[in-house]
């Protein structure tokens, strides 16, 4: 079945990304800024898919004086440090996603409206495993979209 994309956090693990961006930051010797802070807050609150422009409006939202370069850089540091991962779905748009490490999920994007649906699904992992296994790979990872039109979209 798999979480839904706009699954909230919780505030414990919030705090717990909160403190391994701050770990990360000190061991290159990065000062954590508050405007840092928020734009990494709101990201990490929000979960789903978002653009630039997304985050921004977000952190706007609660301070208006956060700037583009500000949220360009803290969502490269939450890449960096393996806590966000960048993602292209067909529309020249990079959106960003928290990193799940303990999971791994794969995306259905409508070519319409440009919803995406996260999905798990054993069976999927398995066969990818047993094909890379027929060719003779050893999966390090892999990234599985699947384009369409949803439900709604059908519907029009």
């Amino acid at each position: 079945m798999g979480r839904p994309s706009r699954e909230r956090m919780a505030d414990a693990a919030i705090d717990a990304l909160q403190g391994q961006l701050s770990a990360y930051m000190e061991r290159k010797g990065l000062r954590s800024t508050s405007q840092r802070r928020l734009v990494s807050d709101v990201f990490f609150r929000a979960a789903g898919h978002h653009s630039l422009d997304e985050v921004l409006a977000m952190a706007r939202a609660e301070d208006p004086r956060v700037g583009y370069a500000t949220v360009y850089r803290t969502m490269k540091l939450l890449v960096e440090c393996g806590l966000a991962n960048e993602r292209q779905f067909g529309d020249a748009v990079t959106r960003f996603e928290i990193a799940h490490h303990d999971s791994h999920h794969d995306h259905l994007i409508c070519l319409e409206c440009k919803r995406i649906v996260e999905f798990e699904d054993s069976e999927v992992e398995a066969h990818q495993e047993a094909l890379a296994q027929r060719y003779g790979f050893s999966l390090v990872s892999h990234k599985h979209e699947l384009y369409g039109l949803c439900a709604e979209c059908q519907r029009k």
